[in-house]
């Protein structure tokens, strides 16, 4: 049995763009865990840019149409005038073997190059952020809303050619041209019965069957004239702008800058909440960020002093939770908001302090957030903090989420668990 197959497809006018999004679909898994290793070899200042990433050879092949075994087939196979089969090669003239690359030659074996491709900003963070999510968002009635949607409002004879209804403006022909004839109808019935009656006449009349005859056609005509699609026919589709209620959300960002964290662990702080940073910024439209760092004290910073600022001190975590408690309720009704928190500390916490922590968030801050995230920056045993808040995740699930990072390649692993999308 022949087997053709005949792709006529017609090709796009933006065919390198089109095959562009087909292959970061097809090879999604590969190029994400390419995505993900980007994270151990970025600073901070590089997040927002694209990156150069590199596919394994073997995992870009394509799919291939062949005859099986058996039955009448044709085939067709390249030629070259040069060599036939059977032919005997010629060594290399330098002996082979003896290349210009600074490894050692293999004797057996074959391979493909990697295949590298440039990520462009926007691929870069669909990827990076792909099904990630503020967990339990929720729409909230806000105190001015400045989001507007457009929605049908019937019909209307004014508007622009792009909005125009054709069915509702073919009815409205269809009507006029009705009610216009109907006057023109009913004399045309009164004069061709008169010629019917002058025709059956003997003999007939013809000045009177010449006038009835004219009159007929002038009122045919004038019936003929009136247009098809008159100006006052057309209707168009309206839409008006009513207020939307949006979904706002304020994510309060707490960091230890203690003399216990040193310039490592603070480093892989700020690159955790540069991801988060950047993540909010691209997916949400109405967030606000709260920066909050603290030591023995807490203050409200702005983004430039909560990632480059170099100062230190002891450590009293309860500080920057009720900062953020007194912030939230100033600035941040719980009815009208959608508040995160996200935290990110060494754990190594001063005195009984970590028992406060742990009261404040249950009684305080749970109550009015929808979801808080800690971060323990640690390459040892876990802290005191971490096992107060140990007690809160086991009661509050999903409300609370902890995670650890030991090194910079923990960072993006965690960030994706904490925000990740959920089934509830």
């Amino acid at each position: 049995m022949t087997v053709r197959i005949v792709d006529r497809r017609l090709d796009s006018r933006n065919k390198s763009s089109v095959n562009r999004s087909r292959f970061l679909r097809r090879f999604k898994t590969q190029v994400r865990r390419a995505v993900s290793d980007a994270i151990d070899k970025r600073s901070i200042r590089d997040l927002d840019s694209g990156e150069k990433i590199g596919v394994p050879g073997q995992d870009i092949g394509e799919p291939q149409f062949h005859h099986g075994r058996g039955g009448v087939r044709e085939s067709v196979h390249p030629g070259n005038d040069r060599f036939s089969h059977g032919d005997q090669m010629d060594r290399p003239p330098s002996g082979g073997g003896q290349g210009s690359g600074r490894g050692q030659a293999s004797p057996d074996g074959q391979g493909v190059d990697e295949f590298l491709f440039t990520l462009s900003r926007d691929e870069f963070f669909e990827l990076f952020f792909d099904e990630l999510e503020l967990p339990r968002m929720v729409k909230r009635q806000l105190a001015r809303i400045n989001d507007y949607k457009l929605v049908r409002a019937g019909y209307t004879q004014s508007g622009v050619p792009t909005n125009i209804h054709l069915l509702r403006t073919l009815r409205s022909s269809a009507a006029r041209r009705v009610a216009a004839a109907a006057p023109y109808n009913s004399r045309l019935r009164e004069l061709e019965e008169a010629l019917a009656l002058a025709l059956a006449q003997s003999p007939p009349d013809e000045a009177v069957l010449q006038q009835l005859r004219s009159e007929i056609e002038s009122l045919r005509l004038r019936r003929r004239a009136a247009p098809f699609i008159d100006p006052i026919d057309l209707r168009y589709s309206n839409r008006i702008r009513v207020p939307e209620p949006s979904t706002q959300a304020v994510m309060f960002c707490l960091m230890d800058v203690s003399g216990s964290m040193d310039e490592a662990r603070k480093q892989m702080a700020k690159r955790f909440f540069m991801l988060l940073y950047l993540f909010l910024n691209r997916s949400y439209e109405h967030i606000e960020v709260v920066f909050i760092r603290h030591h023995t004290a807490a203050e409200e910073v702005d983004e430039e002093a909560f990632f480059h600022s170099r100062d230190t001190g002891g450590t009293i975590v309860s500080s920057a939770l009720k900062l953020m408690t007194e912030i939230q309720q100033a600035r941040y009704s719980g009815s009208q908001w959608n508040i995160y928190v996200a935290q990110a500390s060494d754990g190594d916490n001063w005195g009984g302090d970590s028992e406060l922590c742990r009261d404040w968030v249950e009684q305080h801050i749970l109550p009015v957030v929808q979801y808080h995230a800690y971060v323990e920056i640690t390459d040892g045993e876990p802290q005191n903090l971490w096992e107060e808040y140990e007690k809160l995740a086991r009661a509050h699930p999903g409300h609370f989420a902890l995670q650890r990072i030991r090194t910079p390649a923990d960072i993006y692993p965690v960030f994706r668990e904490l925000f990740r999308k959920r089934l509830t």
